[in-house]
């Protein structure tokens, strides 16, 4: 209904009450949104990752049992003393030998067919260990025997070492590829790289390649 001249007056002062008391005024701010929270931060180099963020992935495959360790021991009336380690890696088999009481000079170094190593020459050890039928050849030349180990450099002092990897071998029970079971072998002169086995002479070293 519409308001009389006479309550105009008593109106106003109700109105300004209204609007005194907040009925339109603007609400107060409201309080800022929190920051997000910052990404974790990728472990520097050298560092381990933390458990959360490795939670889930997959343990790297490790080659199955630990190096091996055999005896070198001497053939066709040489001195030669020594060991051989084999190793298998994710690429293949390392090869870690050491030599005493040997000639001077570079001595051929194979792995042969047979762990067998029971004649005096110890050619009852076979051929070198070629089971893809490559020619033979020195590393790191390609293609070659799986066996082919190149040459030691042995001292005035009759010391020597070698250390190789042969990619493709590894040490598994009946694989094609696998050194165990088999022999290595220091001759007693130079692997040449020539035609079929190096022309590295006698058998002077030997070592059958098997776990006990």
């Amino acid at each position: 209904m519409s308001l009389s001249r006479s309550s105009m007056p008593l109106a106003a002062p109700i109105l300004a009450l209204f609007l005194g008391c907040g009925g339109s005024a603007t609400p107060p701010d409201a309080p800022p949104e929190p920051p997000p929270a910052p990404a974790p931060e990728a472990p520097a180099a050298g560092e381990a990752a933390s458990p959360a963020a490795t939670a889930g992935a997959e343990p790297e495959a490790k080659p199955a049992g630990g190096p091996l360790e055999i005896t070198i021991e001497p053939r066709s009336d040489s001195s030669l003393t020594g060991t051989a380690i084999f190793s298998e890696e994710a690429d293949g088999v390392k090869v870690s030998i050491k030599l005493g009481n040997a000639p001077p000079g570079l001595k051929g170094a194979h792995i042969h067919e047979k762990g067998d190593c029971s004649a005096k020459d110890a050619t009852s050890a076979g051929d070198h260990f070629n089971p893809e039928g490559h020619q033979h050849a020195r590393p790191p030349d390609e293609p070659r025997h799986l066996g082919d180990l190149g040459n030691i450099g042995i001292t005035p002092e009759g010391v020597g070492a070698l250390e190789i990897v042969v990619k493709g071998a590894n040490l598994k029970p009946g694989d094609p590829k696998s050194f165990l079971d088999r022999s290595v072998i220091i001759h007693a002169k130079k692997d040449d790289g020539g035609q079929p086995t190096g022309n590295a002479g006698a058998r002077i070293g030997y070592g059958v390649i098997k776990r006990k």
